[in-house]
Formats: structure tokens, sequence, C-alpha cells
């Protein structure tokens, strides 16, 4: 068993509230919930910025290849959205062997 973690920090373009925030991170998480069903995806960090959101996703699959696969199909969807920038991702993978 491998679990992938994706962590997106990513820069809101014409956001002046956290209000304004909320309308654009919240349709992204759903866009990514309804395109990869299997996946886990929040909002993690920077809650209190308004021009700033990180969002973590996670996925559980039987081999490293799939999540690695299904982590870069998540980054791209969210680095597709023109309203936003990618600052970074970082990817870590798991697996039940490790101590």
């Amino acid at each position: 068993m491998y679990i992938g973690a994706l962590t997106l920090d990513i820069l809101l373009g014409d956001v002046r509230s956290l209000k304004q925030k909320r309308s654009v991170v919240r349709p992204l998480i759903a866009e990514v919930r309804r395109r990869y069903p299997s996946v886990a995806v929040a909002e993690t960090g920077h809650l209190d910025l308004h021009r700033r959101a990180e969002i973590g996703v996670a996925v559980v699959s039987a081999t490293a290849a799939n999540c690695g696969e299904v982590l870069d199909a998540c980054e791209r969807l969210v680095a597709f959205h023109p309203e936003i920038e990618l600052l970074s991702a970082r990817q870590r993978l798991f697996n039940e062997d490790e101590d």
C-alpha cells in the first residue's frame, strides 16, 4: 500500500478579502474532487491570508506509479486555472514498510 501526498502553494489573483478567496478556492477543491473522486483534498494552510492558499491532496494506491500519476494529474488541473498562480508543488510518497 502506498500513500501519496501533494501540497500545493498557490497565489490568488485579484482577491481582496477572505470571502473572495473562498469563492476561488472552494470551486477549485470541488473540481479536483469531482474529476478525481478517489482523492482527499482540502485547504490546509494560509487560512488567514487572502491572496495565498495551500491545498493538500492525498491518495492511497496499490502502486507507487499510480499514486504519482494521480497526484501529477491533480497538480496539472490546479496549475491550468488562469485565476491562480502555482508557486510550488511538493509530492511525498509513503509506504507501509517505512518505520
